[in-house]
């Protein structure tokens, strides 16, 4: 059962939105790669807010999938795309359908 969960969010500095929104969407082969990941989500909110939520079934995925290749990715391009350092909060599934 997927009941961890991983919640990143993040602000693209102005003018970067559509980079920081074209990084997210070339990791999706990534995400496929990780046989941690049960779901991954890339989503953004208004112009500039962005984020992941991907979710796992148990604390080896979650844990690794944290120093996996998307978190380099991001963090690789974080001081020209952001405006700060993503805030990532480890999220503990309640209920789901």
């Amino acid at each position: 059962m997927e009941n961890l969960a991983l919640l990143a969010q993040f602000e693209a500095k102005p003018g970067k939105e559509q980079q920081v929104a074209d990084l997210l969407t070339s990791a999706l082969p990534l995400a496929e790669a990780e046989p941690g990941i049960i779901r991954w989500y890339a989503w953004q909110i208004g112009p500039s807010t962005f984020g992941i939520f991907d979710t796992f079934t148990d604390d080896a995925g979650r844990d690794a999938h944290l120093g996996g290749e998307i978190a380099k990715a991001l963090m690789a391009s974080a001081d020209e795309l952001l405006v700060s350092t993503p805030v990532i909060d480890k999220v503990k599934i309640l209920a789901f359908k």
